[in-house]
């Protein structure tokens, strides 16, 4: 539990929330109700190990933090609990509830023990990957999947993995679940993108050679069935960026070709191949507190890290673009 003032509300709770949510308690000394949640919400910090971080703060002592949260909610009473999630506030509550309300309101934003093991199983299935230990990464990877079966990323990290080491059934098996999100009128990207990769592995496996493929398209460079067979081929290979050139080729001469399939693929080899940004949490910038000139502005808005651009894709995605226009 720490104690929040105008001075450190930025490093001790904004900051903080970017790692992991912080419910910030407003109360008084006065308050009889504030006196009798303050416990409560002690007691579920340890009883949540970690999972989220307990912050008071003063109504009477911090004013400007207390009405602009107050201001921002609707809400005229004490005691008035924030919660604060990627450096935003996202919900709150008033009153003494009691605890088993109170964990009703926290599971909705707080994660549970099952996905924090499987986000951190994932991290070190990546590190395996990368190391060349490919068996103890899918192991990683499957735990991770059976701890939190909606962590999506863990799941496609599998699927690649197991794709690449030709494991198409075993892939088509763990996409199973979010095939749907890849049908229907507006299709979901990143489902979409996964289940093209799944079908290139597979067409891959039952057509013709490279050396076919190659030799079609020396005879006819607009034979654009082989050149997509051998993007696949590509793709498949672990390959992308040679299965992009090839896509190309057939964009720039053909762009509506079978139904602007190889714009499709492109788009979707460059999805496979993009790591998810950070989501930030919508919230409301709310202005400094008029009058504290001598105190530093109060600001309620968290500054999410973006992760850099990947230069790779970026080439690539302009090459399209070009090809395009």
């Amino acid at each position: 539990m720490i104690d929040i003032t105008i001075e450190n509300f930025e490093s001790d709770l904004i900051a903080a929330s970017m790692q992991v949510p912080v419910l910030l308690d407003i109360w008084a000394e006065w308050c009889g109700p504030c006196k009798a949640l303050g416990p409560v919400l002690e007691r579920l910090e340890a009883e949540y190990q970690g999972r989220f971080i307990l912050a008071k703060c003063n109504a009477d002592e911090q004013p400007e933090i207390s009405g602009q949260l107050s201001q921002m909610f609707g809400v005229r009473s004490i005691p008035f609990c924030v919660l604060f999630v990627g450096g935003q506030p996202v919900d709150g509550f008033v009153g003494a509830l009691p605890p088993e309300k109170i964990r009703e309101f926290l599971d909705k934003h707080v994660p549970g023990e099952g996905e924090i093991a499987a986000e951190d199983e994932a991290a070190e299935a990546g590190e395996l990957a990368d190391a060349g230990d490919t068996d103890s990464a899918l192991a990683k990877l499957e735990d991770a999947l059976a701890k939190d079966p909606n962590n999506d990323e863990a799941r496609y990290d599998l699927i690649k993995l197991l794709l690449a080491e030709g494991q198409v059934e075993a892939a088509k098996h763990i996409f199973l679940p979010v095939a749907g999100r890849a049908t229907g009128p507006v299709p979901e990207a990143r489902p979409l993108a996964f289940s093209r990769y799944i079908a290139a592995v597979q067409a891959a496996r039952e057509g013709p050679s490279p050396a076919d493929l190659q030799e079609a398209i020396a005879a006819n460079k607009r034979d654009f069935a082989a050149r997509f067979a051998l993007a696949q081929l590509f793709w498949a290979a672990s390959q992308p960026t040679a299965a992009m050139d090839e896509l190309l080729e057939i964009i720039m001469r053909d762009k509506s070709w079978n139904e602007e399939l190889a714009r499709k693929t492109y788009v979707a080899i460059l999805e496979v191949l993009t790591k998810p940004q950070p989501k930030p949490v919508a919230g409301k910038p709310v202005a400094g507190a008029p009058g504290a000139q001598d105190k530093p502005k109060l600001e309620i808005s968290g500054k999410v890290e973006v992760a850099g651009h990947d230069p790779l894709i970026d080439q690539y995605r302009r090459k399209l673009s070009m090809a395009l226009f």
